[in-house]
């Protein structure tokens, strides 16, 4: 489908409801198949949807709204994670206990914490950000302690300090200015220090961590993890 058709199909959309006409009798879906969602070109709380042809209005729950891209719930994101340009939006907060909004992410203390809570139709449910990392209000997720100083303390967060000096004979060495050192009972994970601070790191879901030449390595050359059993 081209753009030109796609916008011809949204402002004759636009005419039809301006006029009062009900969508039933506007033009049909530029598909016919499957799910396409359209941006309403005035407000950026709504949009155009077509289900195997069938076209319908949709209005984003409450601190949503729509980009084309979202999908938190029904095609909408979060509010703060949609440019609307000149879409005009409703955001009057529908508050319920623990909820600004009926959707939203918000922190679960006034302190520096491990966790967040994530409202969906208005129930706060708390939710655990990833092992080594805290919760960072500016960005609605989770994020390196180390870039919440002074906010949060690293070390508290990781259970790690960093040393001030490494002996030139280590493996930690080796990665100087960032050393790494290994996490006791943990193969899927390392520590590295940035800037004298800790940070913990995954070797991702395929890979174990060498305590002895401190990389992740595949499961098979790490054999003291048990070939993938941590």
């Amino acid at each position: 489908m081209t753009y030109s058709v796609q916008f011809a199909f949204i402002f004759a959309c636009i005419a039809y409801a301006s006029a009062g006409i009900l969508l039933e009798h506007a033009p049909a879906c530029p598909e016919q198949y499957g799910v396409q969602a359209y941006a309403h070109p005035e407000l950026c709380d709504q949009f155009f949807l077509c289900t195997n042809g069938t076209l319908t209005v949709e209005t984003c729950e409450n601190g949503l709204l729509f980009d084309g891209k979202g999908a938190v719930h029904n095609h909408c994101n979060y509010h703060w994670a949609v440019n609307c340009g000149t879409r005009k939006a409703d955001l009057i907060p529908l508050s319920t206990p623990g909820c600004e909004f009926q959707f939203g992410v918000y922190p679960d203390s006034d302190e520096c914490s491990t966790s967040y809570v994530k409202c969906a139709f208005g129930i706060p449910e708390q939710e655990p950000c990833s092992p080594g990392l805290a919760y960072d209000d500016r960005i609605h997720g989770c994020n390196w302690p180390d870039l919440l100083i002074p906010f949060c303390n690293p070390e508290a967060v990781v259970g790690f300090k960093c040393p001030t000096k490494v002996p030139a004979n280590t493996q930690a060495a080796r990665f100087w200015p960032f050393p790494r050192f290994p996490v006791p009972g943990d193969c899927h994970r390392l520590i590295t220090c940035v800037e004298g601070h800790p940070r913990l790191i995954s070797c991702g879901e395929d890979k174990l961590f060498d305590d002895q030449n401190l990389t992740c390595e595949e499961p098979e050359a790490v054999a003291h993890c048990g070939g993938g059993r941590a």
